[in-house]
C-alpha cells in the first residue's frame, strides 16, 4: 500500500518480543510504552541529522532564529497485523508543512491557491492601501494644524472667559454705586457692554468652529477611508478565520468528522490559534484515513527551549490541554484508552500526620499526592480528611496550600477567626517556610536569589510560564545544602507563594536550570516529585506565640 512506503515506518530495532498495550495511550499523562519510545529514538536518529535545514538550536553554525519543536509518533498496526509508526512535528518545520517521512497537516492551509492562500493576499492587498494611505503627508500636516488650532482655541477662549469675569466684577461694582432710578442710562450702557463681552466670546467660537471644519473637511475623508479598510480587513479576516476552522476537520475511529467549530462550539475562550496543528492530532488523522489501529503514543521535544516555557530537548511531554484536549476528545472516541492517572485517588487509605492540634489550629505533614483541598473531580483530599476527624471545625480549614505531589507542613484553621487571622499573616509575608528540594543535577551557584514573573499558560494548564509582561512576581530565595550523587539538595525560601513557583524556579533555564527530582512536568517523572514543605513558622492567632514546626525530609 502507499502508506508503507510513504509515511508509514518499519521499526529498523527487532520487535517482535515486546507486548502491545493492552489500551491506547492516556495522552495527558502518560509513561511511554517500550515500542514508543523505540519509535522515537528511531525519529531522532533521522532528526540528530537535520534535513529540513531547520536551526532547531543546536547547531552553532546554522543561520536564524532557533525554534524546538515537538515532534511525535504513533505506532500502528496494518490492517495485515505489520507493525510500525507515523512520524509528525507540531506547526511547520523548515518553513514548510511537508516533509518525506512525516505525515502531512490535518488541512494544509498553505497550499498553492487554496482559499487561504487567495484570502491572505486579498487582506495583504487592503493592508498595503492602508499602509499607502498613512503615508500621505496630508495627514499628519492636517492634524498637527488641527492640534495647534485647537491649542490656540483654548487659549484664546480661557482668556476671553478671563476678560468677561474681570469686567463682570467692575460692572458689579459700578453698579452698586448707580442709583436705579436716576442712572438708567449708564445701567443700560453696562448692560450693552456685558453683551457685548459675550457676543466676542460666541464669534471667537464661531471662528474657531469654522477653521476646524475646514481642516476637517480634508482629514474626515483620509481618515474614513483609511478605517473603511480596516473594517473591511477585519470582516474578511474572520470570515477567512471561520472558513479555515469550518474545513479543519477531524475523524475519530468511527471515521466520524467534526469540525474545529463543532469541536470547540461550548469553549469560552473561542479557538486556540495552532489548533489542529500539533503533532498527536496529525498523526491519528492520518491512521484514520488510512486504516492503521493506533496503538501507542509519545511526543518528545526537539532543540532549544522556548524562553518562557521549560522544554528539555529530548524529553517526552503529554499533549497540550488548551488545543489538544477537546480535538483528541472526539478523535479517541470508539477507542479504548488508558485511565487517567491524575483521577486516582493515590492518597487514599494514606496516613494523615498530625505535627500539632489545639482548639483552634492544626499542623498536619501533607502526604505526596494528597490535594490540600478538593479538585474538579477528586474530593479526596486535606480537607476532606480534616473534616471527617473534626466535623466540628468550619470554614475553609486550609490557611495555604501545596502542590498535589509536594509534602510537608500545612497549616489549618479550625474556626473562621483563626483562618482570618493566618490568613493576613500569609498576606503580609511575616509566615516563615523552609523547603527542601532535591534537584535532578548539580547547581554550582551556593545560594541566591531567583525573581522570574509567573502566569499559567492558558493553553496547557496548569503549567505555568516565565512572562514578564502579565506574570505576577515570584521571589525564591536558596541556599545549597550538599551534593549526592550528581544531584543537588537544596533550601527553597519562598518569598511570594505563586502556582508551582519553586518547580519552574528550578527547572527554567533563567533560573537555576535545575529541575527538581522527579518532577513530571518541567522535567522527567520519578518515584515521587522530591520537594517537602519542611520547616514552618508563625505567630498562634489567639496565644500570640511564635510556632515553629519541622516535617521530617521523607527523601
Amino acid at each position: 500500500m502507499s502508506v508503507e512506503t510513504e509515511h508509514f515506518h518499519s521499526f529498523k530495532t527487532d520487535v517482535s518480543g515486546i507486548e502491545l498495550p493492552g489500551k491506547f495511550t492516556f495522552p495527558f499523562y502518560y509513561e511511554t510504552h517500550e515500542l514508543a519510545a523505540i519509535a522515537s529514538s528511531e525519529i531522532q536518529d533521522i532528526l540528530s541529522q537535520n534535513p529540513f535545514n531547520h536551526n532547531f538550536g543546536l547547531d552553532p553554525d546554522l543561520e536564524g532564529i532557533p525554534i524546538g519543536k515537538m515532534f511525535g509518533v504513533l505506532v500502528v498496526e496494518t490492517e495485515n497485523k505489520e507493525l510500525g509508526y507515523l512520524a509528525a512535528f507540531s506547526g511547520k518545520v523548515g518553513n514548510s508543512n511537508h516533509h518525506e517521512g512525516f505525515v502531512p497537516p490535518v488541512f494544509d492551509m498553505l497550499v498553492e491557491n487554496s482559499f487561504f492562500r487567495r484570502g491572505e493576499v486579498e487582506l495583504n492587498n487592503i493592508t498595503l492601501e492602508i499602509q499607502t494611505l498613512e503615508t500621505n503627508e496630508d495627514i499628519p500636516r492636517l492634524k498637527a494644524k488641527l492640534e495647534q488650532l485647537e491649542k490656540e482655541e483654548t487659549e484664546k477662549t480661557e482668556e476671553q472667559k478671563l476678560l468677561i469675569q474681570e469686567n463682570r466684577n467692575l460692572r458689579t461694582e459700578k453698579r452698586n454705586l448707580l442709583d436705579p432710578e436716576k442712572d438708567k442710562d449708564q445701567i443700560e450702557e453696562l448692560n450693552k457692554a456685558s453683551i457685548a463681552d459675550k457676543l466676542v466670546l460666541k464669534n471667537m467660537q464661531r471662528y474657531f468652529m469654522h477653521k476646524k471644519n475646514e481642516i476637517n473637511t480634508e482629514l474626515e475623508p483620509l481618515l474614513s477611508k483609511i478605517e473603511a479598510l480596516k473594517t473591511q480587513r477585519a470582516a474578511g479576516s474572520n470570515a477567512l478565520q471561520q472558513r479555515l476552522f469550518d474545513n479543519y476537520t477531524f475523524l475519530n475511529s468511527h471515521l466520524e468528522n467534526k469540525s474545529l467549530s463543532e469541536i470547540f462550539i461550548d469553549s469560552p475562550l473561542g479557538i486556540p490559534a495552532g489548533a489542529g496543528e500539533c503533532a498527536a492530532p496529525k498523526l491519528l488523522q492520518y491512521a484514520y484515513l488510512h486504516q492503521l489501529r493506533p496503538v501507542a503514543l509519545a511526543e518528545f521535544w526537539w532543540g532549544e527551549s522556548p524562553k518562557s516555557e521549560i522544554r528539555v530537548h529530548g524529553n517526552y511531554y503529554p499533549s497540550c490541554r488548551g488545543k489538544c484536549e477537546p480535538i483528541l476528545g472526539h478523535m479517541l472516541e470508539g477507542i479504548s484508552v488508558d485511565d487517567n492517572p491524575l483521577l486516582e485517588t493515590i492518597s487514599k487509605g494514606v496516613e494523615l500526620p498530625i505535627l500539632y492540634e489545639d482548639e483552634d489550629i492544626m499542623v498536619v505533614d501533607k502526604p505526596a499526592e494528597m490535594l490540600s483541598v478538593p479538585g474538579k473531580k477528586i474530593y479526596e483530599s486535606v480537607y476532606s480528611r480534616i473534616k471527617e476527624m473534626r466535623p466540628e471545625a468550619e470554614g475553609n480549614l486550609c490557611v495555604h496550600r501545596l502542590d498535589m505531589s509536594t509534602s510537608g507542613c500545612l497549616l489549618i484553621a479550625k474556626n473562621e477567626y483563626c483562618y482570618t487571622k493566618l490568613q493576613r499573616q500569609f498576606i503580609k509575608r511575616t509566615v516563615q517556610k523552609r523547603y527542601v528540594a532535591l534537584l535532578d543535577g548539580i547547581v554550582n551557584s551556593q545560594e541566591g536569589t531567583i525573581d522570574l514573573p509567573l502566569r499559567v499558560d492558558l493553553e496547557d494548564r496548569p503549567r505555568q510560564l516565565v512572562c514578564y509582561e502579565h506574570g505576577s512576581k515570584a521571589v525564591t530565595h536558596y541556599k545549597v545544602i550538599a551534593y549526592e550523587n550528581d544531584r543537588t539538595r537544596i533550601h527553597f525560601y519562598p518569598i511570594t507563594g505563586r502556582t508551582h513557583q519553586l518547580r519552574v524556579h528550578s527547572a527554567h533555564q533563567l533560573g537555576l536550570n535545575t529541575p527538581i527530582l522527579g518532577d513530571d512536568l518541567y522535567g522527567k517523572a520519578a518515584n515521587r516529585l522530591h520537594l517537602h514543605a519542611e520547616y514552618l513558622s508563625f505567630v498562634h492567632p489567639k496565644t500570640k506565640k511564635e510556632m515553629k514546626f519541622n516535617a521530617p525530609v521523607p527523601f
